[in-house]
């Protein structure tokens, strides 16, 4: 009875430590994404292209969180070819 319960603690810590490991690495995608987005901004990129700042608007700012770093990069890209519609 005691093999079964150590068993299964031990299933659920690694179930677990798998699942916020991957969470983790998707939390700090997300910031990345977002980073990128505010010093895009920040430093002006978009003035050398002679495009004005990327909007913070809803649509872009889920781009980033769920797209993280190439979520923000398709942003940027879009922003750059003229499509401001979001």
């Amino acid at each position: 009875m005691d093999f079964a319960v150590i068993a299964a603690a031990v299933l659920i810590a690694l179930v677990l430590f798998f699942i916020l490991k991957d969470i983790t690495k998707l939390v700090i995608n997300s910031i990345l994404g977002l980073l990128i987005l505010f010093f895009t901004n920040l430093f002006g990129v978009m003035g050398i292209f002679g495009r004005p700042d990327i909007p913070y608007s809803l649509v872009n700012l889920l781009l980033c969180i769920l797209g993280g770093i190439p979520g923000a990069l398709i942003v940027i890209v879009l922003h750059l070819l003229g499509m401001e519609g979001f």
